[in-house]
């Protein structure tokens, strides 16, 4: 493909962990940042950000999508001199669903088509580039995949690469995200994680992680057992009580939950996209999310 100088990318949110799938399972949700990127001749970076984290966020070459969009020229080449940027984000700040991976997914893959590369063709490399800004591939890999993503990290003896394997979510399952009023760090919870754990726990966590690859996408009655987590969530309890006692809840009245990514979001795996009405939701939305099945998706000029 030629070097286009516009594009549009829109990026969906994500649910990593699923309960026991800590760094390595995600699903990708039908909620969208877009981010509309000119390639300009005269120096320097404008950025204008709507909706979600409007105020927070900076406006200049310090923005994750532009950093993620450097980071990927580094690989790419053709860096052009200046840039114009909008982004429209929907998706939640610090809540757990994702919102940085989707801002490197869109900027990696804004900066690979205006480099005049083909997306699909170059998912491998982006994903090296969003995963190895997060740290871990499960949201990135959801985020530019779409769907149910299984993801790993493999060392080598002088690198490590990020891998994934996207699957098809099984039609049965309608996802509700119960977004939480107040924010949470990454870099908190993760804090609350003890180097190790009781070998039974990290058994029964295993098995479970491998039992969800069978909820998700073939066996979705088998959810409420797939989601049973003994490797993070407990830990990070204090973090999140209020979202920690909405999940016990929930699994309560028969509904699959489970903190997504770091919180404080709960992800319930319904049916129909209802949840029993007894169950008190108070201070959190409800966002009935259908699957994302694209992943990033580009609109060029």
């Amino acid at each position: 493909m030629g070097r286009p100088t516009e594009v549009r990318v829109r990026v969906p949110a994500s649910s990593a962990n699923l309960g026991p799938g800590f760094d390595s399972l995600g699903l990708a949700l039908g909620l969208y940042d877009d981010v509309e990127v000119c390639a300009t001749a005269e120096p320097g970076v404008h950025v204008e950000v709507e909706g979600e984290g409007a105020a927070q966020v900076p406006c200049d070459e310090t923005h994750l999508v532009v950093r993620a969009m450097r980071t990927a020229w580094a690989l790419f080449g053709d860096e052009p001199a200046g840039l114009r940027m909008r982004c429209r984000n929907a998706i939640p700040h610090s809540r757990g669903l994702g919102s940085s991976a989707a801002a490197a997914v869109a900027g990696a893959v804004a900066a690979c088509v205006l480099s005049g590369r083909d997306p699909k063709l170059e998912q491998e490399a982006l994903l090296q580039v969003t995963a190895g800004m997060e740290g871990h591939a499960d949201n990135a890999a959801a985020s530019l995949l779409g769907g149910f993503v299984v993801a790993w990290e493999q060392v080598g003896n002088t690198s490590a690469r990020f891998h994934a394997v996207r699957l098809d979510v099984h039609a049965g399952i309608a996802p509700v995200a119960l977004v939480a009023g107040v924010e949470s760090s990454t870099k908190t919870t993760r804090g609350l994680l003890p180097e190790l754990v009781p070998l039974p726990d990290a058994a029964f966590t295993g098995s479970r992680t491998a039992l969800s690859v069978l909820a998700f996408t073939q066996r979705p009655e088998l959810l409420m057992a797939a989601t049973e987590d003994r490797l993070h969530q407990g830990y990070r309890r204090p973090a999140y009580p209020g979202s920690a006692d909405l999940v016990d809840a929930l699994r309560a009245h028969g509904v699959p939950a489970a903190i997504s990514g770091a919180g404080p979001t709960v992800l319930a795996l319904t049916t129909d996209g209802t949840l029993p009405g007894d169950v008190d939701t108070a201070g959190f939305t409800a966002l009935p999310l259908p699957v994302d099945t694209l992943g990033a998706q580009v609109e060029i000029g």
